[in-house]
């Protein structure tokens, strides 16, 4: 079961509904609103559309078959708890506020089977302040998805001190049964990716921030010199600058003292200008 409250995580449930119901499993799409719902059906409906067209390019028939039988996995919901109770599995995918996602888990711990495990696909928060919110911290864990889902094999699996092994290796099950590849790691700030990733695109504007290099520069040297598909700015601006600033908040908050995580003036000012890169039109580039 999976469940949305903003745009960015409702296209992330939207895939990651289709890859679960694509692979065989049963799921529950969870939303505010039927209208909600209704988008997200036509989205996963129109998605596995362009998919069978070139996964049965030579058998039009299969391909109509492979759609039906996913469609026919997946039902729609705006009543979490009325369908908690006969879930195995939870993965919250709701907007990026600690608040809002405890509250979430808190109401489902009470309707949920003691079997089910929750799960959160936070990419910024720490599972176990979430986990904290329950009565069953060693059936919580994270399953970090990486967009485009059906694209992306990778899935990071967050065990946390309390989560038990039982619960992690069914993580680990379930990832492998969608067809990732899933890799361990404990409750950390940003787990691997993001862990690596954000404080490389930080120094990079701290870079330009010094006068070191010019964004164009660094972009093409990264991309000429490391074999990155994309600069660090590019990057920024595709990932969103409100996002990375909120990822960078957070740990700055966790940890004041570590200078990977320190702010940066001239983010907090695109961001201030709501200038968010490509979603808006601008960020450290221009789009038309």
């Amino acid at each position: 079961m999976l469940r949305s409250q903003d745009c960015g995580s409702q296209c992330m449930a939207e895939v990651g509904v289709k890859v679960a119901a694509s692979t065989g499993h049963m799921v529950v799409l969870v939303d505010q609103s039927d209208e909600i719902l209704a988008k997200s059906k036509k989205g996963i409906q129109e998605n596995l559309q362009r998919v069978a067209k070139k996964k049965f390019a030579e058998n039009p028939q299969a391909g109509d078959e492979f759609i039906k039988k996913t469609m026919s996995n997946i039902s729609l919901s705006t009543d979490a708890a009325s369908v908690v109770h006969s879930t195995d599995l939870v993965i919250e995918a709701i907007v990026e506020n600690l608040k809002l996602k405890n509250e979430l888990f808190q109401r489902l711990d009470k309707f949920a089977a003691e079997h089910t495990i929750f799960t959160s696909n936070t990419s910024s928060l720490q599972i176990t302040d979430l986990a904290n919110s329950t009565t069953r911290q060693d059936r919580f864990g994270g399953l970090h998805f990486f967009n485009p889902v059906p694209m992306m094999k990778l899935v990071e699996v967050v065990k946390t001190p309390m989560t038990s092994q039982k619960t992690f290796e069914s993580l680990m099950d379930f990832s492998k049964a969608l067809g990732k590849n899933p890799v361990s790691c404990k409750d950390s700030p940003g787990f691997i990716v993001n862990r690596l990733l954000v404080p490389y695109l930080m120094e990079a504007i701290r870079m330009h921030e010094r006068g070191d290099a010019s964004k164009e520069d660094i972009d093409i040297a990264m991309k000429m010199g490391a074999g990155y598909p994309m600069g660090p700015f590019e990057l920024l601006d595709y990932v969103g600058l409100d996002t990375t600033k909120f990822i960078m908040d957070g740990w700055h908050k966790m940890d004041s003292k570590n200078p990977l995580f320190q702010p940066s003036q001239v983010l907090d000012k695109l961001v201030e200008e709501k200038k968010f890169g490509r979603k808006t039109g601008s960020g450290f580039y221009k789009y038309k």
